[in-house]
């Protein structure tokens, strides 16, 4: 008897059936009929009982990996995403629960600027400081989902409540709205279970005055109810660069009521706090290449960068008998991101530059999701019908520094005396009110036992508003205050197909498209440059059409070693269209509308899973390669992408060597990467080296309660930059070696 496997939205159904090759079945087929000729004479014969061991799960594993492998994941949590991630015709990196903790990374900007294909962009020229990430060269800082729906602010981003992190590579505006041309991030957090009680406790000291303490707890109330509490406290130096630093406390709270057997209420409530001192890292003397290697890290009692977070979400779920299922989420989410940082350069009076700025975001957001999986017309299909309503609301403005005492600064020593002065805050300088409501529509076709197809369409339409104060530019002209108001819309389109005639293994074909609108980087006011909204030489900014990017993928996934092995590669074309260029000066909004046109393009390679019985990995490598094709200046066209590495990789493996211990390992490759503005290509002066950097880990569980882990990050102390401003005046620099150990307690 011939067992296979069926796939379905969110399990694996086993099933059996009589096909088998023909002698078996002429065998069976006579053995059944010899049993009833003789059935009058039959002994009653003793069956040996069947038994199907299934394997543990413990209450607070990942919901979405695979089990026993716990490098690889089997699912993405949205919904919208009706097939396993092997045969999801798109690019996809995954890291798991496991993985994320044995990195020994805290932050999300961490995990990500690890990843092939993914690059830090800094904070000046209009951005504010906070995590910025670029996917395949294009940026992404607004394109941060979390559990489907966009994440609102630009904030530092913390790991302690994650389940997983998951990126989609490639322009996906059907699933994420506007935005994500090189791709988008989604953060899965932990939700409360039914399963059972559990509490896990996790303390943790090292190097650099290292803290770290987490609760993670689960309480089941009752059969139809249950809660679960993440708690975060941590505080750290910044390796080597101490006083620079970070303090942070956070929560999750997270709670499911199944109301009915058919409808289940689930919400929960996410608050961070943190209270940094960043490090500005090194200056790069553009000129001569040299890095201007300084020990100063700002001004003490002067620089801080503080993050709040404080995100509420609803999520309904109803199912309507066999196949059908409507989902409805709403997050209402307030951030706060303000800093005064301070660098050394020659440019300024004492040597000091101020970076300053505050930002305050409003978010509310609802998205209802009708998923029918039924058979019609002879297929399956899995479609889903879906309307987003969105409104984002970001008030920014700056702070003015005035110091009383005079000292000089020593930029190669990072005490330089006690700031003493007064601050304060400007009012809003800018104010946006951005309205987008979406409708869309997907279905995935099985076609039959190898042909699967995927289709999907979406429409936005957005309400703009910018408030901009009176201002003055650095040449001292003024620019009244100024309304800009404008509204649009556009399609987007998904379609990929999927051919898997082997049992394992498949080759899929996927284009798809994305769109975003003049402006549409919510922390950049008017700074044109930097996504911020553009004019054109005559103040006209609603001329401008979105700018259109497009994909082509062609790939294969192979789901091996009883499916705990995913092997993945790609190959791969995004060309932007339209582009909305910043000028001459980024920091004003005067640019040039849709004059501009470039494209990536390159290969990716994908591991994750079990290797052997006790090898795990997850291992990714990216080339590419990047061109702007058409600019309003001659001199651009041909320039590669700045913050950009061409080749990019990280495997990270772990041994289980007995039951009890296991160690492992990261190494992260990045090759150079050139500074310069994102519209307009590198700068070819600016250049960061290539580096590659190791960690190493250790675990032993010392019962079923108890377990010890240890981490060495950057363990040959690598000197490297992760990131640089177009100017050359901010170079960001990579964590110096630091170690530390984690006690992990669970009942």
């Amino acid at each position: 008897m011939a067992e296979q496997y069926r796939k379905s939205n969110s399990t694996l159904t086993r099933e059996y059936s009589l096909r088998a090759p023909s002698a078996v079945g002429s065998t069976l087929a006579l053995a059944i009929s010899a049993a009833m000729l003789n059935s009058a004479y039959a002994e009653e014969v003793a069956l040996d009982k069947l038994v199907i061991e299934e394997e543990q799960v413990a209450a607070d594993a990942n919901p979405y990996a695979e089990p026993g492998a716990p490098y690889k994941a089997k699912q993405l949590s949205d919904s919208r995403h009706t097939r396993d991630i092997a045969d999801t015709p798109q690019t996809m990196t995954v890291l798991t629960k496991t993985a994320i903790e044995e990195s020994g990374k805290t932050e999300l900007k961490d995990l990500l600027s690890a990843q092939p294909g993914i690059t830090l962009g800094t904070g000046e020229g209009g951005n504010s400081f906070g995590d910025r990430y670029i996917i395949r060269g294009y940026e992404a800082r607004s394109d941060v989902f979390t559990d489907g729906l966009r994440e609102p602010g630009m904030i530092t981003r913390e790991t302690f409540a994650l389940e997983q992190v998951e990126i989609s590579k490639g322009p996906s505006s059907t699933f994420a709205g506007r935005g994500s041309t090189g791709g988008s991030v989604n953060t899965v957090t932990k939700k409360a279970s039914m399963e059972d009680d559990f509490t896990t406790l996790q303390g943790g000291l090292g190097s650099d005055d290292y803290k770290r303490y987490t609760v993670d707890t689960n309480k089941v109330l009752r059969d139809d109810l249950a809660v679960r509490l993440n708690v975060l406290y941590s505080e750290a130096d910044v390796p080597d660069r101490s006083p620079a630093g970070e303090l942070r406390h956070g929560a999750l709270l997270s709670g499911v009521y199944q109301a009915t057997s058919d409808f289940t209420v689930s919400a929960d409530y996410y608050y961070f706090r943190g209270k940094d001192r960043a490090d500005l890292g090194y200056a790069l003397d553009r000129t001569s290449g040299d890095f201007l290697k300084y020990d100063y890290v700002g001004q003490d009692g002067l620089d801080f960068q503080n993050s709040e977070a404080d995100i509420f979400t609803l999520t309904l779920a109803k199912d309507f008998g066999p196949g059908v299922r409507l989902e409805n989420k709403t997050r209402f989410g307030e951030t706060v991101n303000e800093y005064i940082t301070t660098a050394y350069s020659a440019r300024f009076t004492n040597g000091l530059r101020n970076f300053t700025g505050w930002q305050e975001n409003d978010y509310f957001g609802n998205q209802t999701n009708l998923l029918i999986d039924r058979e019609l017309f002879g297929k399956r299909n899995s479609i889903v019908v879906g309307v987003e309503l969105a409104k984002e609301g970001v008030d920014a403005g700056n702070y003015s520094v005035t110091t009383d005492n005079s000292f000089t600064i020593d930029p190669y020593n990072a005490d330089n005396g006690l700031w003493q002065g007064s601050v304060s805050r400007s009012d809003v300088s800018s104010s946006l009110d951005l309205k987008t409501l979406s409708f869309y529509l997907m279905d995935t076709v099985t076609l039959n036992e190898d042909w699967e197809i995927f289709a999907g369409l979406r429409y936005d339409r957005f309400d703009y508003e910018l408030d901009k104060a009176q201002s003055t530019g650095r040449d001292g002209s003024i620019t009244p205050a100024t309304t800009y108001s404008y509204d649009d819309s556009f399609w987007n389109g998904h379609f990929g197909v999927v051919y898997s005639p082997w049992e394992s293994g498949n080759v899929y074909a996927s284009w798809s498209t994305s769109s975003n609108i003049n402006g549409g980087e919510a922390d950049a006011g008017t700074n044109c440059g930097y996504g911020g909204l553009c004019t054109d030489s005559d103040g006209n900014y609603s001329n401008a059409d979105p700018e259109q990017s497009t994909n082509l993928e062609l790939g294969t996934k192979w789901n091996l070693f009883d499916n705990r092995l995913l092997l993945t590669a790609a190959v791969f074309r995004t060309t932007k269209d339209d582009v909305i260029e910043g000028g001459n000066d980024s920091y004003v909004s005067g640019g040039s509308l849709n004059t501009g046109k470039n494209r990536v393009e390159g290969v990716e390679l994908g591991l994750s899973g079990n290797i052997t019985a006790k090898l795990s990995g997850q291992i990714g490598i990216a080339i590419m390669d990047s061109e702007t094709l058409e600019s309003y200046d001659a001199d651009n066209v041909g320039k590669p992408k700045a913050n950009f590495a061409e080749k990019s990789a990280n495997a990270q493996l772990r041994y289980q060597l007995t039951p009890a211990f296991a160690f492992g390992g990261t190494a992260t490759y990045s090759s150079e990467i050139f500074g310069g503005q994102p519209d307009a290509g590198s700068s070819g002066d600016i250049e960061l080296p290539s580096y590659t950097v190791y960690d190493l880990f250790a675990s032993y569980q010392f019962n079923k309660n108890l377990s010890l882990r240890a981490n060495i990050q950057n363990v040959t102390d690598e000197e490297y930059y992760t990131a640089v401003y177009r100017g050359g005046s901010i170079v960001y620099l990579g964590d110096a070696r630091s170690a530390n150990l984690t006690l992990n307690y669970k009942f």
